[in-house]
């Protein structure tokens, strides 16, 4: 969805991105042979990534159905982990996202979201309480259970503000002649290859959280394609 702000809001995203990279993931990294072949399986396996998340309101739901597909741990079980301790403020703008007043009170909950020992993604919400159910509420303070997995009877609808690939294993215009990188012997990925921003919403629009969710490369821990070796 092309709307007013969507470039400034990537720009952001970026940048908080840019500050959570510290944070190490556990788990094995991806291990690819470096080669023209892979480079090009790993840009389309990170755009159908991309493609599975913009297309379903839980990205939770969405990690453990890929998680599953490429046998990535079994059970294929996505749960999350909170972040001990994490606070981040809201911008005014971002208030102005959700729809608060000065009297509203909003929440902040840091997840890592784990399928076996990989992590495959870090997320920050803020969401608000007074919209929530008194059990959702509960839980959410009490367990490390994924935040779409909670407030799932709310029958939410995800609206995406920004969608930023933070890796390309090709340059842009590969496809027209540009220079390719410098082969290695090993695919180098970084932690972090996606981010989006994303609001979740009522039924009726009313806006219930705001996240934003870094996918890293453990999501790619797994042999490479065959035609890649």
């Amino acid at each position: 969805m092309n709307r007013p702000g969507t470039w400034l809001f990537a720009v952001l995203l970026v940048g908080s991105g840019a500050a959570a990279a510290g944070e190490a993931a556990a788990g094995p990294a991806p291990s690819w042979h470096d080669s023209f072949t892979t480079r090009l399986e790993a840009l389309a396996l990170l755009e159908t990534l991309n493609a599975d998340l913009l297309s379903h309101d839980s990205a939770t739901k969405t990690l453990e159905h890929w998680c599953a597909a490429h046998h990535l741990a079994s059970p294929a079980t996505v749960v999350a982990e909170r972040v001990a301790g994490a606070v981040k403020s809201l911008t005014p703008a971002e208030r102005e996202l959700l729809q608060l007043s000065p009297a509203d009170a909003v929440r902040y909950r840091r997840v890592r979201l784990h399928c076996g020992a990989l992590v495959l993604s870090q997320a920050d919400n803020w969401y608000v309480p007074d919209r929530l159910t008194p059990d959702m509420n509960h839980e959410l303070e009490t367990t490390d259970r994924a935040f779409g997995k909670v407030i799932a009877a709310l029958h939410f609808r995800r609206e995406t503000l920004a969608s930023v690939m933070l890796w390309r294993p090709l340059p842009e215009d590969w496809e027209i002649g540009a220079r390719p990188p410098a082969y290695g012997d090993r695919l180098p990925f970084p932690q972090d290859v996606l981010q989006h921003r994303a609001l979740l919403r009522t039924p009726d629009g009313k806006p219930l959280s705001l996240v934003v969710e870094t996918y890293t490369s453990q999501n790619f821990a797994f042999p490479e394609p065959a035609t890649g070796r």
